[in-house]
């Protein structure tokens, strides 16, 4: 018999049943779960050891220590401090952070522009509506005129114009700059010179207080204003912040020099539309120094420019031959001479004869000094009264005319020498130059011909000991060819440094850079042996007169120097230490950018210094020679 309270019975005892087994099943997965998060927990204890052991990116850039204080943070054993801008002039000039940007210490700059504001143009335009007002009811009240409204409503006035049609745009202008220093009083001393650049650029800026560490955060490269100290600015004045400028040497015309190595622009300068003419060139050996000279020779004589040139080395004859100039070989046994006793011809009637011979005897004991030795002040003087009365033996007085004058010889100041009481060891040394070894060299009649675009003074030939001599000698020599005859003329002296080893020589070389301006000739000195030139302050004084300087590849020892005489920046420096072949720093006046000299295909078969492509010149044109030879057979 069907009986339901059985069922009824049955199924409390089935739901019974699933409800433990329910439970049992929750109780399991409770169990799993917990032994799951504890393993976790096991591994992520292992993984923080784990991670103890390894070295990460933050490890190595972190400092070792962070202090924060009011006015600065101190980082390891760094003082670290920044400064921020709060107000610019009504005008700014382009690159005028570059004095900050190349300043010699270690800086961060941050510079933060945040999205242009849209509510700008309503804000100028309820700006221009209360200085109207003002103004008229200054007007109104009869009050007088206020210049500083009136340019601030221009200034709004253009402002608009310009942002409306899209020729501006507005941005909020952040400008930080944090300063690094290894003690607090250094800090305090950089900071100074930095707010006094700002200064004179009439920017006013501040220092961080209580602040440091947001101003510190807001340098490093995360790209995060913490410091949120903004200048309302448009997009010219904020152009004008940027820090990445590059120098432009491209005049209307001139000589190219080179490429500009930062925006390959053209180097394209007028040495003789400067203060002066003059060039200085310092680069180690191999670093392309006479072929750049070389290539501006080239290029120079096209314009119609006589050069004339001292080569030590027999650097130029290919260039030479090339272009059809005259290449002079002065040595002992040389057929060409150079009468060191000459004196220039006509140099115009406001010079007297009188101070055209004082001048060649001051000239010339220069020379004997060179010649000579140490002299004393007696000898000094014998010398000074023997030369006077050389020029006078061969007629040669204040009052006489130099184009009809015939010169003296070396030989004649010997033999005023002899008549001379007091003068016999000046004799035995002066003997060597007149009778013996070295006779050949100083005691002839000039025959040099100087009638060419382009001429050479070799002095490859001549013994070490002569070369400054004969340098001495040449240079004196062109000195009265230059004042007799006025011409656009440019004077090389390769090697300098050999002038610039004996005071007499340097100081020689120093007059006459100084004053070959008024006789329209540019003078380049170039120098591998950078410290003997600069040491000297005759070299110092060299390079402060000269317009144009060019700076290739320098070696260790002598780069800071050179940093220090051109004060360029450890960027610059870098430059100059890793440059290749004809890479370097060019100087134009106040102007300066790094150079890349380049030649054409032809230009450099003309200019270069290279043996293996000299000698590969020389055996095409033995070919050449050759070839037209057997042509000349055949017909």
């Amino acid at each position: 018999m069907f009986n339901p309270s059985d069922i009824k019975q049955q199924e409390k005892e089935l739901a019974k049943a699933k409800a433990q087994k329910e439970h049992l099943g929750f109780v399991e997965k409770e169990k799993q779960e917990a032994k799951k998060t504890q393993e976790e927990k096991i591994i992520l204890e292992e993984e923080k050891v784990y991670r103890r052991g390894i070295v990460t990116v933050k490890d190595i850039i972190a400092p070792d220590a962070f202090e924060v204080k009011p006015a600065f943070v101190k980082l390891g054993d760094k003082y670290v401090r920044t400064l921020f801008v709060i107000d610019y002039p009504r005008y700014i000039s382009v690159g005028w952070f570059s004095p900050i940007i190349n300043f010699s210490s270690t800086l961060d700059i941050s510079m933060f522009t945040p999205i242009k504001a849209g509510i700008v143009l309503r804000q100028l335009r309820d700006k221009v509506g209360n200085l109207e007002a003002q103004l008229i009811a200054d007007a109104e009240k009869g009050a007088p005129r206020d210049p500083l409204r009136e340019t601030a409503l221009r200034d709004i006035e253009k402002l608009r114009d310009d942002l409306t049609q899209g020729l501006e745009h507005f941005f909020q202008f952040s400008l930080y700059v944090t300063i690094y220093a290894d003690s607090p009083k250094k800090l305090e001393s950089i900071t100074e010179e930095i707010e006094a650049m700002f200064g004179a650029k009439l920017i006013l800026s501040k220092r961080v207080l209580y602040q440091a560490e947001q101003g510190f955060n807001s340098s490093v490269p995360l790209c995060d204003d913490q410091l949120q100290i903004p200048f309302n600015m448009n997009s010219s004045p904020a152009a004008s912040s940027f820090p990445f400028i590059s120098s432009e040497l491209t005049s209307d015309e001139g000589v190219l020099y080179g490429i500009n190595r930062h925006n390959n622009s053209l180097i394209l300068f007028d040495r003789f539309s400067l203060q002066n003419a003059n060039m200085v060139v310092f680069a180690t050996s191999g670093a392309g120094k006479s072929y750049s000279i070389k290539l501006e020779v080239l290029r120079s004589m096209m314009f119609g420019t006589d050069v004339i040139i001292i080569d030590p080395e027999r650097e130029y004859e290919h260039l030479s031959e090339a272009v059809g100039g005259s290449y002079i070989n002065i040595s002992l046994n040389s057929e060409i001479k150079i009468n060191p006793f000459d004196l220039p011809r006509s140099i115009g009637k406001e010079v007297k004869t009188g101070d055209i011979i004082r001048s060649a005897v001051i000239t010339l004991k220069g020379m004997m000094r060179l010649m000579l030795g140490k002299l004393s002040y007696q000898e000094d003087s014998l010398i000074d009264r023997a030369l006077i009365e050389t020029y006078a033996k061969k007629d040669i007085t204040p009052d006489s005319d130099l184009r009809k004058a015939k010169m003296p010889l070396m030989q004649d100041f010997q033999e005023i020498l002899e008549g001379m009481e007091g003068t016999t060891d000046l004799i035995l040394r002066i003997r060597k130059y007149t009778e013996g070894t070295f006779s050949g060299l100083l005691n002839n009649y000039t025959n040099v011909n100087m009638d060419n675009q382009l001429i050479v003074f070799s002095v490859r030939d001549l013994e070490d000991e002569l070369k400054p001599i004969a340098i001495y000698m040449i240079i004196n020599y062109i000195w009265n060819i230059v004042r007799s005859k006025m011409k656009k003329r440019i004077l090389v002296i390769d090697e300098a440094w050999w002038l610039m080893q004996r005071e007499d020589s340097a100081k020689f070389i120093y007059a006459l850079i100084k004053r070959c301006r008024k006789y329209y000739l540019g003078v380049t000195t170039i120098t591998q042996d950078v410290n003997d030139f600069l040491v000297s302050p005759y070299g110092q004084a060299i390079v402060n007169n000269s317009s144009l300087q060019l700076l290739l590849k320098q070696t260790s020892s002598a780069v800071g120097i050179i940093q220090k005489t051109f004060m360029i920046t450890e960027g610059e420096k870098y430059l100059l230490l890793e440059s290749g072949v004809g890479e370097g720093i060019f100087f134009a006046g106040r102007k300066h950018a790094a150079i890349r000299v380049v030649a054409s295909y032809t230009e450099d078969q003309l200019i270069t210094s290279d043996p293996r492509q000299l000698l590969e010149i020389e055996e095409a044109k033995k070919e050449f020679d050759e070839q037209l030879k057997n042509e000349n057979k055949g017909v």
